[in-house]
């Protein structure tokens, strides 16, 4: 054995551990992952959605990644010129929590060390992850191209950010103002609305007494009565609002009413924004802490007082309440209306309030200046281009509804975050005259002017992700020219908003072009009894210890077995048993084969009018199966391609092909043996190449230990669909012929009868054809079913005496007269007739149904009515014998 033979050799027992060792690391050196460069190779491109630098991988990241790499493997095979490129985001606000976290552990804020400071603990976070990712990356043998790896941050991307924010500001699209947004108060920054959470909280309504000025009453009473849930807000309330329509109020409109506690007085106003039938049809307007009362006080050019802090504690605008944080100033200030006898009642409720996607606090409506971006034009050409050829392809269909919806009713975009950490936004403004500059680069003269202090939105830079990564706004680079549009984008369908509708509107707008042709939206991993993981439930699961235990292998077939494009998938170490288990299945199956090959020096066919039933049975189930995987692989339906996969290597290679092979093999004629390993060996390898996008470790280890041409299975051609393999009788044949052997096993083990023991097998059979099959095919008869003595034919004397089974055309029977029971066969048979009567039942009542029979595609209509006619004739061979045991019953 040759120094590469030993390093390919297969252990006795499958080792994943073993399999996977420095293979990864392999293929990089080797450079497989890179794309051809053959340029007469249509382009394939997908580009990693990148993870964040806040942690490690979980299992959705394994999930999306695998699913991506199956594409991309699978696309290579089949000679595109393709790039899997990958990266990582800086992810702005959930990265700089984390670090802020653990410098708060240490006692130290970000203030205490300063912005550059902080900047570079970042940076070395950042650092520490990415390397795990890279590592995680290898152990889940992703095929990416290392060369373009880019990060959000890197000095390109930083430059295409600067010039989208500065094309969309000279274009009108980007607008500074002065607005009420959501704020986290503990990130200390704006938020947009799709990173808020709305989660049911306990709080209260408090009723309270708002006091007239003057000597003017209502309904006999010297004060109104308003209800809020944030009575923290109120020393920023401006006035007091009813609907003009509203008869009760129209007197009060222009009276004066004073906010308790601070003795301010405040005017009633008449606007159509209250609802006269919500409570009691008054509301206090409060313009810089409510985006409705923002928009009331612009009409009624109302003042707009602040009463909060950054931090969400009261500011020197809420009295003696400042400094305290808002919740601890609910509590003082309900305690002081009590006190001051301004508080009517007090309401426990639970209501929807925001959290922080982020950090998980609640937000705060906050009047703060901004940066925002304009949205109804850039979504409106969106909505344009989902009617023309360019547009993306949504997967499953529905969720285009999803993003369509969102785009029809979407609202300006705040971009701007009170943080350090991400692409800073190129405004300056000039120290002595205050006046503002916007560009790709500093002003010249640069000691007048200060850069505005906060970053852009993490979506923003990564909504530009599939053109930045490919060299844009540089339009003559190679890859933006060769790789973009990208073909496919894999993400979770919670990212619709977030993330895909971005990357279409800016892609559009900058290029011209949809940003990929499909995009395969998943669901959410979730745990065994449904629940999404989470740390709080304790029922997350690391990808890498599952690794540890099973091997990627088994973890990647879990993942892309039983899944649907865009549905939940459920994770279990039940399913992971039975993952391992097919590994372990395929490899001593290999295993088998490559020892039976001798000296051969690669898998070619043996010629056609060599095959016996076996081999053009089993070349027809591979033809079969290279179509559905394929034809699956194209409409995303992995779940698909794997099950016929499966059964395709565990059922029909496995099962029986290699069952049948033994008797060739251990036969004494050589060229039958050569043309069986042959056979063995070209099937071997053609389920490989099938297998590897999913399975890639143990697919080329095995590979590599079997003869072969190429240098790796990831270059190796993907099979292809032949004609000459398409072989229905041969498919019929051998069904004919398994059923019949399936039949004898049932048989004996239901009458105890060990395969060791020889027995008189008698089939019945008045089909001249399946005669024929059966005497070509004694040799498996006998294996399989060890018979003493073999009888076929359409006048087989069958005895009373016997265990009889009921195949397609034919009747399987084996006299057992000292071990079975006439009633118990009776009893047995009955069971069959009732089956079988059950099923034609069932076929009458579904071909009855007019719908079905209208609407159904003819194909399977047609197998419905075989179905029919197998089991009618079934039934009547089956009551016939039932009456003879019964009439031997009663001799």
């Amino acid at each position: 054995m040759s120094e590469e033979e030993a390093k390919t050799a297969m252990s006795t027992k499958f080792d994943p551990q073993a399999v996977e060792q420095g293979m990864y690391q392999k293929w990089v050196d080797e450079g497989v992952f890179k794309p051809s460069g053959d340029e007469k190779a249509k382009p394939y491109s997908i580009v990693l959605p990148p993870p964040n630098v806040t942690g490690k991988l979980h299992l959705g990241h394994a999930w999306n990644t695998t699913l991506q790499d199956m594409l991309i493997r699978q696309k290579r095979m089949e000679g595109y010129d393709t790039l899997w490129l990958p990266g990582m985001d800086h992810a702005g606000i959930a990265t700089q929590a984390k670090v802020e976290a653990m410098l708060q552990d240490e006692g130290i804020s970000r203030y205490d060390l300063g912005r550059e400071k902080f900047i570079q603990q970042v940076w070395d976070w950042k650092d520490k992850f990415a390397a795990t990712i890279h590592e995680q990356w290898a152990k889940l043998g992703l095929s990416l191209d290392y060369d373009r790896e880019t990060f959000t941050l890197d000095d390109g991307v930083s430059k295409a950010v600067r010039k989208v924010f500065v094309d969309l500001y000279n274009q009108g699209l980007i607008y500074r103002a002065k607005y009420i947004i959501n704020w986290d108060p503990q990130a200390r920054t704006a938020l947009s609305d799709i990173e808020v959470e709305h989660k049911d909280d306990k709080g209260a309504f408090y009723h309270v007494k708002y006091q007239f000025t003057g000597d003017t009453t209502f309904a006999g009473k010297d004060y109104i009565e308003i209800a809020t849930t944030r009575p923290e807000t109120m020393f920023g309330d401006v006035a007091v609002a009813v609907n003009p329509s509203d008869e009760r109020y129209k007197d009060l409109v222009g009276k004066t009413v004073i906010v308790p506690l601070v003795n301010r007085e405040i005017p009633i106003i008449a606007d159509h924004y209250v609802s006269p039938d919500f409570g009691t049809g008054m509301v206090k307007i409060t313009p810089a802490h409510d985006p409705n009362d923002f928009k009331v006080g612009k009409r009624h050019d109302l003042a707009e007082i602040n009463t909060m802090n950054e931090d969400a504690s009261l500011n020197e605008n809420a009295g003696k309440y400042n400094g305290m944080d808002r919740f601890e100033a609910r509590k003082a200030i309900a305690d002081d209306l009590e006190a001051a006898d301004a508080m009517l009642k007090v309401e426990p409720i639970v209501h929807s309030v925001g959290h922080s996607e982020r950090t998980g606090v609640q937000v705060e409506a906050r009047l703060s200046t901004q940066w925002f971006v304009k949205m109804k034009p850039l979504a409106e050409a969106a909505l344009k281009n989902q009617q023309t050829d360019d547009a993306v392809n949504f997967v499953p269909e529905r969720f285009e509804k999803t993003f369509s919806r969102w785009m029809e009713d979407v609202h300006d975009w705040v971009i701007s975050r009170q943080l350090w950490w991400g692409h800073r936004i190129p405004a300056w403004y000039n120290k002595h005259t205050g006046e503002m500059y916007v560009g790709e680069t500093a002003p010249k003269d640069i000691e007048n002017w200060e850069q505005d202090p906060d970053v852009l939105d993490t979506w923003f830079s990564s909504g530009l992700w599939p053109f930045t990564t490919m060299g844009w706004p540089d339009t003559d680079s190679h890859d933006f020219k060769r790789y973009f549009p990208t073909s496919t984008m894999v993400t979770g369908y919670d990212l619709v908003f977030f993330w895909i509708s971005r990357m279409i509107f800016q892609s559009l707008h900058f290029t011209g072009r949809r940003p990929f042709k499909d995009v395969l939206l998943h669901g959410l991993i979730r745990d065994e009894q449904g629940r999404k993981m989470s740390k709080s439930l304790g029922n997350g699961i690391d990808p890498m210890d599952v690794i540890d235990q099973y091997g990627a292998d088994a973890l990647r077939w879990s993942l892309s077995t039983g899944t649907t494009p865009g549905q939940d998938e459920r994770f279990s170490y039940d399913k992971m048993d039975g993952s391992w288990k097919f590994v372990n299945k395929i490899w001593n199956a290999s295993r088998y084969v490559i020892m039976n090959l001798g000296e051969m020096e690669k898998p070619e066919l043996p010629a056609e009018s060599d095959w016996n039933l076996a081999d053009r049975w089993i070349l027809a189930r591979l033809n079969k199966t290279v179509a559905a995987v394929r034809e699956n692989y194209d409409k995303y339906n992995f779940g698909e391609a794997n099950r016929s996969l499966y059964d395709f290597i565990w059922n029909d290679f496995c099962d029986w092909y290699i069952e049948m092979s033994k008797e060739t093999l251990t036969g004494d004629n050589e060229q039958a043996k050569q043309n069986t390993r042959n056979v063995l060996a070209y099937v071997l390898d053609q389920f490989l190449r099938l297998l590897h996008p999913v399975m890639p470790f143990v697919t080329e280890k095995i590979w590599l230990s079997m003869p072969h041409e190429g240098k790796s299975l990831v270059t190796a051609a993907y099979p292809e669909v032949h004609a000459e393999f398409t072989n229905e009788n041969a498919e019929s044949d051998m069904e004919h012929l398994i059923e019949i052997i399936k039949a004898v096993r049932n048989i004996r083990a239901e009458a105890g009868a060990p395969l060791g023991n020889p027995v008189d097998i008698l089939i019945k059979t008045k089909d001249t054809d399946l005669q024929r099959v059966l005497e070509n095919n004694r040799e498996y008869l006998d294996r399989f079913g060890h018979p003493q003595k073999l009888e076929i034919g359409a006048n087989v004397s069958v005895p009373d005496l016997a265990m009889t089974a009921v195949v397609t055309d034919a009747e399987v029977s084996i006299p057992l007269a000292e071990l079975i029971d006439l009633h118990e066969e009776v009893q047995r048979l009955t069971k069959e007739v009732e089956k079988f009567q059950a099923e034609v039942d069932r076929a009458k009542l579904k071909l009855a149904n007019e719908k079905f029979v209208a609407n159904a595609p003819a194909t399977v209509v047609d197998e419905e009515r075989s179905k029919q006619a197998d089991n009618e004739q079934k039934l009547v061979a089956a009551k016939k014998r039932l009456a003879d045991v019964q009439a031997a019953l009663d001799d």
